[in-house]
C-alpha cells in the first residue's frame, strides 16, 4: 500500500535515496488523511440533502361555546352588484370653456390690466400693446374710407353726365367700377379693425373724419371667465398669431382625466356617475363620465376617461391629482363577502376562516376580485352557502398560531 502511494506521488519511486523516503511517506500520509476527510464531508452533505423538513399543515381551530360568542359569521350567497372602478386622475380646464389668448398683433407690451385670478367679462381689455400693426390697420381704414367716398362721388357725377351725354359711356362704366372696388377695400379694412378689437368709438371717430391720435393695441378677453395664466410681462415683444398671452377659463366646471386600465374598460361607459376624492377634508365632488378616449396612452398603457365635474367654488385646480371612483351602471353577479372577513398571511396572500360542520374553523385561501363599497367579490375560493368569519378573525388566527 505504501509503495502504491509512493508511485502516486509525482516524482516519487521506490528507487529514491533512503534519506528522502521519510519525507515521501509523510506526504502520502497527509494525502490519505485528506481523502478520508473529504469522504466524510461528502457523506454528511448527502445525508443533509436527503433530509426533508417535516411538513407543517394548518390545523382547524376549535373553540369553546363561550369563545364562539365573540365570533360573527356571514353566509355567502350569489349577489348582483355594480362595479366601482377606482383609479387616479388629474384636473384640467374644461377646454370647451377655456381658451388661450394669442397676440393678434405684433409689438411690445406697454401695460398689463389684469392679474391671475381676476374675473373678466367677454371683450374686457387684458393688456395694452404699442403695435405698428394696429396703427397700420387704422391708417389703412382711414385711407380706404376716404378713397371710397371720393370714388363714389365721382362715379355718381359721371353717371349723371352720362345720362346727358356729357361723358362717354366707357368712362362712366370705369368710374362705377372704381367706386365698387374702393368700397370693397373700405369694408375689408373695417373688418381688419374689428378683428383687432379696436374700440367701436374709435372706429366711429374715423368714419366721422375726426383726427385719430396714436391708438394703442388692446388685447381683449374672448370669453367671460377667470384669468388662469398670465404669460407676458411689460416690454415683451409680441409676435402676431404666435405669442400666447393669457389663459382665460370658466372654472365653474372642470374636467378630470382619469386613467383607466384595459381590464376595467368593459365595466365603464359614457354617462356613468363618478366621485372625485381630493383627500383634503371632505372636499369630494360628484361627476359624470362624458368621454372615453379612443387611444391608449403609450407610456401608461391606460385609457383616459374624462369626468365632468361642477366646481362652483373654484376649489379644483389644474394639474391637481385626485382619486376617481367610477360607479358602473352595468350589473355584475358574484359572491360578495365583507372586507372585514379578509385576512393576510405571512406572504400577504388573502384568506378567510370558514366554519366547518364539526364546529371548527378552517383557513381557506381566496382570490380577491372587484371591491364594491365595503365588500369584495370572491371569484375563487368560496362557494354559496359557506359561512365565513367576519368579526373575530384575528382571534381565530391567534388561536391557530398557538
Amino acid at each position: 500500500m505504501k509503495n502504491n502511494l509512493l508511485h502516486a506521488i509525482p516524482g516519487t519511486s521506490p528507487a529514491q535515496r533512503p534519506g528522502e523516503l521519510p519525507h515521501r511517506v509523510a506526504v502520502a500520509t497527509m494525502m490519505i488523511a485528506m481523502l478520508v476527510s473529504l469522504t466524510a464531508c461528502s457523506s454528511k452533505t448527502d445525508d443533509d440533502t436527503n433530509a426533508q423538513p417535516a411538513s407543517v399543515t394548518a390545523h382547524n381551530v376549535t373553540m369553546t361555546s363561550d369563545q364562539r360568542q365573540h365570533i360573527k359569521l356571514y353566509t355567502v350567497a350569489p349577489s348582483t352588484f355594480h362595479k366601482t372602478v377606482e383609479t387616479t386622475g388629474a384636473v384640467d380646464f374644461d377646454n370647451d370653456q377655456a381658451t388661450s389668448v394669442i397676440a393678434p398683433f405684433s409689438g411690445p407690451v406697454t401695460r398689463l390690466l389684469v392679474s391671475p385670478g381676476d374675473r373678466v367679462k367677454k371683450g374686457q381689455p387684458l393688456a395694452m400693446v404699442d403695435s405698428p400693426d394696429f396703427a397700420a390697420a387704422v391708417s389703412a381704414y382711414a385711407k380706404a374710407l376716404a378713397t371710397a367716398k371720393t370714388d363714389r362721388r365721382l362715379a355718381d357725377a359721371d353717371k349723371d353726365l352720362g345720362q346727358h351725354e356729357g361723358v362717354a359711356q366707357r368712362e362712366n362704366e370705369q368710374a362705377q367700377t372704381d367706386a365698387v372696388n374702393a368700397e370693397a377695400d373700405r369694408d375689408a379694412a373695417l373688418q381688419a379693425l374689428i378683428a383687432l378689437d379696436i374700440d367701436p368709438d374709435a372706429i366711429k371717430g374715423i368714419q366721422q373724419g375726426r383726427t385719430v391720435s396714436h391708438i394703442e393695441g388692446i388685447i381683449r378677453s374672448p370669453i367671460a371667465g377667470t384669468v388662469a395664466e398670465k404669460l407676458i410681462t411689460p416690454g415683451l415683444l409680441l409676435q402676431a398669431g404666435t405669442t400666447p398671452c393669457f389663459t382665460v377659463a370658466n372654472l365653474s366646471r372642470v374636467w378630470v382625466m382619469a386613467q383607466v386600465s384595459g381590464s376595467d374598460l368593459d365595466s365603464i361607459s359614457v354617462g356613468d356617475p363618478a366621485e372625485v376624492v381630493t383627500g383634503i377634508g371632505s372636499k369630494n365632488f360628484p361627476g359624470t363620465v362624458d368621454n372615453i378616449a379612443a387611444l391608449v396612452n403609450p407610456d401608461t398603457r391606460s385609457v383616459i376617461a374624462r369626468v365632468v365635474v361642477d366646481d362652483p367654488g373654484d376649489f379644483l385646480k389644474k394639474q391637481m391629482y385626485v382619486t376617481v371612483r367610477i360607479h358602473s351602471r352595468q350589473s355584475h353577479s358574484g359572491l360578495l363577502v365583507p372586507v372585514s372577513a379578509i385576512l393576510r398571511d405571512d406572504e400577504n396572500l388573502p384568506f378567510v376562516y370558514v366554519a366547518q360542520q364539526d364546529g371548527s374553523f378552517a383557513r381557506r385561501s381566496v382570490t380577491l376580485g372587484d371591491r364594491t363599497g365595503d365588500q369584495f367579490n370572491i371569484p375563487d375560493g368560496l362557494h354559496a352557502g359557506d359561512q365565513v368569519v367576519v368579526d373575530g378573525g384575528i382571534f381565530v388566527q391567534f388561536m391557530q398560531n398557538q
